[in-house]
């Protein structure tokens, strides 16, 4: 991860110094501003019409999981184009325009259900995928596996 990091800063600069040379000391720094000023608008109005699409969504009784998801990617945008360099200001301004977007949200969700469910089973995630029963604070959270008038035994800790 920190070589990633690395090579971001390092293309941030490079960047910054290839514009600044074309256009001059200042300019640069005019292009930074603007950047940072258009993008938060345009944060500002795609994330008031993805708060909208999850309530709407959500009122409808159908899963607000792409507009949550655009939301997400709305709010990782914004904060990329307060970073100052012109490379996260494209990725944040490419996360930012809906079309771009859509396709990164159609790839994040894909990644998603490779990796297992989205959401969880049961009463509050209940069962883990293995048949366990989830404790919590030495309670089990799982009330099907005991009569309400019985009260609950303690769970044994099994190492795995």
């Amino acid at each position: 991860m920190a070589v990633i990091f690395l090579l971001w800063v390092i293309a941030e600069i490079a960047a910054i110094w290839a514009v600044a040379s074309l256009v001059g000391f200042l300019s640069t720094l005019g292009l930074l501003l603007a950047g940072a000023i258009v993008g938060s608008w345009l944060a500002r109005r795609e994330g008031g019409k993805a708060a909208r699409a999850v309530l709407d969504t959500a009122r409808s009784g159908r899963s607000p999981l792409g507009e949550v998801t655009d939301g997400m990617l709305i709010g990782l945008g914004g904060l990329l184009i307060f970073v100052p360099g012109f490379v996260s200001d494209v990725a944040g301004l490419l996360l930012l325009l809906p079309p771009t977007r859509a396709l990164v949200r159609r790839a994040w969700l894909k990644r998603l259900k490779r990796r297992g469910p989205l959401a969880p089973r049961g009463f509050g995630g209940g069962l883990h995928s293995s048949g366990r029963v989830i404790v919590v604070d030495s309670e089990v959270v799982d009330p099907s596996r005991h009569d309400r008038r019985d009260p609950p035994q303690r769970p044994v800790i099994e190492p795995e």
